[in-house]
This record gives structure tokens, sequence and C-alpha cells, in this order.
């Protein structure tokens, strides 16, 4: 006998509306700069400072996501994996390399978990904003990401750019922590 579990994902309003209709964006830059606006209005709603897209191989959005651990009650919905598996269920593919070289661009530098995701889902190229660093200054905790987790992605042939707009991504999340947002993923003893 088997039983069904279905889970759902419930996006705000706003944020299912930009995926139901992604915004062109012109290149890389213009996509970082669509994110920490997301950002902007996630934490606006209670969310966390963070945000990732999935670009196709001709640099369209495929997904937006923001980050909804604190309102879905769950450590696994960070920007990057909603972003990962709404562009999968996009696509009807559990790898998106299915269609060719998919870019991953997020506000921060991934998290352990973030990180371990990006080859599983066939991502070729990483494309962040805010360093690591940037969120353990605030109180995150990026989870046990070894020292040379560029090496680690460069070696199974995905490039990666960092810093990209990585001055207003950092302001963004010294606010969040000003505003008193939750520090979900604090460092355990």
């Amino acid at each position: 006998m088997t039983s069904e579990l279905q889970i759902s994902v419930e996006l705000p309003a706003w944020l299912a509306q930009i995926n139901h209709q992604p915004p062109e964006v012109a290149n890389e830059e213009a996509a970082m700069q669509l994110l920490l606006q997301i950002v902007q209005r996630n934490v606006a709603d209670g969310g966390g400072p963070f945000a990732a897209a999935v670009l196709d191989p001709q640099g369209r959005l495929l997904s937006i996501a923001a980050n909804r651990v604190v309102q879905l009650h769950s450590s696994l919905w960070h920007a990057e994996m909603l972003a990962l598996l709404l562009a999968q269920r996009r696509i009807a593919e559990h790898q998106l390399g299915a269609i060719g070289a998919c870019t991953l661009v997020s506000s921060c530098e991934p998290c352990a978990m973030c990180l371990g995701a990006i080859p599983f889902a066939g991502i070729r190229r990483l494309v962040c904003a805010a360093r690591g660093e940037d969120a353990e200054a605030i109180g995150f905790d990026e989870g046990c990401k070894p020292p040379d987790w560029q090496a680690g992605l460069h070696s199974r042939g995905i490039s990666i750019r960092t810093d990209l707009l990585r001055e207003p991504a950092r302001q963004l999340l010294l606010d969040y922590r000003e505003q008193g947002g939750v520090i979900y993923a604090a460092p355990s003893g």
C-alpha cells in the first residue's frame, strides 16, 4: 500500500507573479540588480535577505526566488534551492543541463547546502554578489563549506563569477540586521 504525500511551496503573490511573467534581463548584472530589488521586497514581506534566479542558456529568466525559510517553516527553502526547484519544474526536468548551460545568479555566495545542490541540478555557471563572509558577519552560519569550494565547482566544469554588485548586496545584509531581521541559521555551539 502506498500513500501520497504532497508538499507545496507557497510563494507570496508578488513573487508568483514575477515567475509567471519573468521580466527580460539584458545580462548578468541586470539579473543581479533585479535580485537585489527582490531581496528588498522579500525583507519588507518578512522574508530573509537572499534572492536567486536561474537563467536559461540564452540568458532568459527561468525562475526567480527569495528566501522563505521562516515563512514556510523549513530550513530547505533558501533562495537558491527554491530557484532551482522552480526552474526544474518549469522545464519538467531534474537536470537543468537538459536544455543547455544554465546559470544560477544569487545575491550571496551559496551556503554548504546550496553549494551541494548546484552540480546536482546541472548548473554550469554561478554568479554571486555578497560573499559568504558577509552573511556570516551579520550572524548567519554558512555551514561546513570547504575553503576551496570554488575549485570544487571548477573541477566539475562550473564557471564562477563573484563580487558582482557585492557592496549593495552586502549593505542589504547589514540593513537586514539593523532592522532586527531573524537570523535563522545562527552558528550552534
